[in-house]
């Protein structure tokens, strides 16, 4: 009898655990602090991490609040960051969110505002997307970048979500045999200008474990196909070997660790040619992507990751580095050319976050961040609704069709906007910041 009731118990327990929206590992003191944080980005290729890249992630959170998200796994970073570097931190909690309930979970939400360092685990990134984006959560991380400016990173998918525009993998991991042969393969699932907002990640396209051969042809394509959906005049693209991190400064110096050149460790700063035109060719569902420009589609700052860090690349003007070389990369009918450049991009680009877009709807809002008057311009009468982290509604307008919105008296966040035209509901969001 006894042993039937430990059964049933263990069985409830199990029905339990399996039904709660999320589980948290915590290591440290439960009391919230607050320190001095500074603004800095990890982007991590996918292995083991490096020690010398987390260390200075846990250094800018000014010892403070760790949390690590996840979708899966347990408590592994815990000990990791707590203890094994060496870095005096109060707190490291793993959250993992066992679906997307969990996004609007008050104690996760305000655990997540808290932090003062923020990282991503590895993982299935369209777990993050389909869980996270447009909720409380997403809400919460761009505060926590774009306002309270601490520290974030991620390896793998965790650095996967970080680029302005993501390869979701809703459909699946995509190569670069299927995506050079078919630019529209079903594989091929981009989201834009709607999930993470980084200053320096704007109009950039990540990629992780670049060892793989399969990685860098479908980069390619991601960055193909942005330009012809999207018109814009540029992309860009950041990729990582299995064992190399980027460290990225709140100026935009992106510092390249790995253990070369013991082992073949690099970062990739990838470029659309700033010479015009510079779209592909041909990028055409079904056909075999073209993207030449006289072998010179994209440009390719190659750099080594070693033990102290002192290779590096700047993305104040994707245009200076050190300790790289550059490659002029090509494809053609669906064949992917690397070979050494001659020349150095020279775009003399700036890099700063754009004003919000929504193709198709004429609905521009600028600037991004604001500080006191958000702008909103709109070919067609709209009504304007925006809402708080809470999804609380915070000011409502209708017939309007030139509107200077004085936010000024917000405080500093993330607020979502909907818009409603005669073509219909559109989404988009921006930052308030103090001056």
């Amino acid at each position: 009898m006894q042993r039937l009731f430990i059964l049933f118990i263990l069985i409830f327990l199990s029905f339990f655990s399996f039904g709660q929206n999320y589980t948290s590992y915590f290591s440290g003191d439960t009391t919230d602090v607050t320190t001095i944080t500074n603004p800095f980005t990890v982007l991590m290729g996918g292995a083991t991490e490096n020690d010398s890249a987390m260390i200075r992630f846990l250094e800018n959170s000014g010892g403070g609040d760790i949390v690590v998200l996840r979708a899966s796994g347990s408590n592994g970073y815990n000990a990791y960051m707590y203890s094994q570097l060496g870095i005096s931190v109060n707190s490291v909690q793993t959250i993992v969110c066992n679906n997307a309930a969990a996004s609007y979970d008050p104690y996760v939400v305000n655990q997540i505002r808290n932090a003062e360092a923020l990282w991503f685990a590895g993982g299935d990134q369209w777990d993050y997307v389909s869980y996270w984006n447009n909720t409380p959560i997403d809400s919460a991380i761009n505060y926590l970048i774009n306002a309270k400016k601490i520290p974030v990173g991620g390896t793998s998918a965790g650095m996967a979500i970080l680029g302005h525009i993501v390869n979701t993998a809703q459909n699946g991991s995509a190569t670069s045999a299927t995506s050079l042969a078919n630019p529209y393969a079903s594989t091929i699932t981009l989201l834009k200008d709607d999930f993470i907002f980084n200053p320096w990640l704007n109009n950039v396209v990540t990629d992780t474990h670049y060892d793989n051969p399969d990685r860098s042809g479908r980069h390619v394509t991601f960055m193909a196909r942005i330009l012809q959906d999207y018109s814009i005049s540029s992309v860009n693209g950041i990729a990582c070997n299995e064992y190399v991190a980027v460290c990225i400064d709140s100026t935009g110096h992106a510092t390249v660790y790995g253990d070369y050149p013991n082992y073949q460790e690099f970062a990739y700063f990838l470029q659309s040619n700033c010479n015009s035109p510079n779209s592909p060719e041909t990028c055409i569902s079904g056909q075999p992507l073209t993207w030449n420009r006289n072998s010179q589609a994209v440009k390719v700052y190659k750099v080594p990751g070693t033990p102290s860090g002192i290779n590096s690349f700047e993305l104040s003007d994707w245009d200076n580095g050190s300790g790289g070389t550059w490659e002029d990369w090509s494809v053609i009918n669906g064949s992917l050319q690397t070979i050494a450049s001659t020349s150095t991009p020279n775009c003399n680009l700036t890099t700063s976050l754009p004003a919000s877009f929504i193709p198709g709807t004429s609905i521009v809002a600028f600037p991004n961040p604001v500080n006191n008057y958000l702008h909103i311009r709109s070919e067609d009468p709209f009504e304007i609704s925006i809402y708080n982290l809470y999804a609380e509604l915070i000011y409502n307008k209708t017939n309007c069709t030139i509107n200077e919105l004085d936010v000024s008296g917000l405080i500093s966040g993330y607020y979502s906007v909907i818009v409603k035209t005669r073509k219909g509901t559109s989404n988009l969001s921006f930052i308030k910041i103090e001056d």
